[in-house]
């Protein structure tokens, strides 16, 4: 093998390193946020839930009060029945068929209400079933997720020294030159640093390498970057051959 390809090679050994590192170091990050994301939507569930529990309540209050006032009418509809067959002439008849009258018109319109009043009760508690639902499934994922956070995190914490320990010694094994060259660019470009190229495009842009430099790269003499990611890159087929396993 080349001192070319075997520095290509070093560096793709460092870059898996430091691709396992980044991973770490992102779940470190994100278990958290995680953890505040689900309460952030348990709290909305929480509210959520009030509400629409407020909403129920208030309509079986409603409920509670037409149907006293149903009871009412039809209390005062058999009153008016009893004195009706008590009227001594025509004139109190009528007077009190009008009163019966409107005694019934109030008690339909009541029983509509209450009619409508039902309907959305129903919508109500299949709402508020589903609300309580949400509401006791993130209750639960939330203590799952806190308790195992603490765990989570220190798993992460001792794969991550392991693996700092692991780049302590995998850096040992590129020349100086090349590695500062590399730690160059991964403080000052986004992840990763080392990408292949793949029939004359980096993988890391996604942005063609220009003829000439494609040239350069495949002759493989030196360690190029692209140069619009600014990223080191490797033509991929130099390693096609079984003795170079360098994705392995």
């Amino acid at each position: 093998m080349s001192l070319y390809l075997k520095q290509i090679e070093q560096l793709v050994e460092l870059q898996k390193v430091d691709d396992q590192i980044h991973e770490i170091r992102k779940e470190l990050t994100n278990a958290p946020k995680e953890i505040e994301d689900l309460k952030k939507s348990f709290s909305l569930s929480e509210e959520e839930r009030a509400r629409v529990l407020d909403k129920l309540e208030h309509l079986r209050e409603q409920e509670r009060r037409l149907n006293m006032e149903i009871e009412d009418d039809v209390t005062r509809i058999k009153k008016s029945k009893s004195k009706l067959m008590l009227v001594g002439n025509s004139k109190e008849y009528q007077a009190m068929m009008r009163e019966m009258d409107s005694l019934e018109k109030v008690n339909r319109g009541r029983e509509e209400e209450k009619k409508l009043m039902t309907e959305e009760l129903n919508r109500q508690t299949t709402a508020y079933d589903l609300a309580e639902e949400q509401y006791d499934k993130l209750k639960k994922l939330l203590a799952e997720k806190e308790a195992g956070l603490a765990e989570r995190t220190e798993k992460a914490l001792n794969e991550l020294k392991r693996l700092d320990g692991k780049r302590r010694d995998t850096i040992k094994l590129v020349p100086l030159p090349v590695l500062s060259r590399y730690e160059f660019i991964r403080e000052r470009l986004s992840y990763p640093v080392i990408v292949p190229v793949n029939s004359g495009v980096c993988s890391g842009c996604n942005i063609s390498i220009p003829p000439q430099g494609f040239i350069e790269l495949q002759k493989g003499k030196q360690i190029l970057s692209c140069p619009n990611c600014q990223r080191l890159i490797y033509w991929d087929e130099h390693f096609q051959d079984e003795h170079f396993p360098i994705d392995g």
